[in-house]
């Protein structure tokens, strides 16, 4: 069992920047491919960034490549995700998730993911 707990959201302006944390509770995280995902209001939850479980290898979604960067520290059992050049179209919850440990793919399914946090607000202004 993976209990997870996001942080770092807010309101900003258009242009602005955020760093969103993730901290996982428990020994295993290291051997959780982790995942962030987002829910604009009145829209499905979509893919945001993916990171495999050394650090070693991440994926994107198209919409916010060149803009957002995920990272993790196994150390700190955190996952984070930097968010910068923001747009208002960026504003959602955003939900960092874990894969069951027996996955080591990064997948951009929100569906092949085991465990989720409760979110973090993210609005931006224009």
């Amino acid at each position: 069992q993976v209990q997870l707990v996001e942080s770092g959201g807010g309101l900003v302006q258009a242009g602005g920047s955020l760093r969103l944390s993730c901290a996982a509770s428990g020994r295993t995280f290291r051997m959780h491919v982790m995942g962030w995902f987002r829910r604009a209001p009145g829209k499905e939850r979509e893919f945001v960034a993916a990171i495999n479980r050394s650090g070693s290898d991440t994926r994107y979604a198209d919409s916010v490549k060149e803009r957002f960067t995920i990272s993790r520290d196994n150390a700190k059992n955190t996952v984070y995700l930097q968010v910068n050049r923001l747009k208002p179209e960026d504003t959602a919850v955003y939900y960092c998730a874990a894969r069951a440990p027996t996955n080591s793919l990064i997948s951009g399914n929100p569906g092949q993911y085991l465990y989720w946090g409760q979110g973090t607000q993210v609005t931006i202004s224009s």
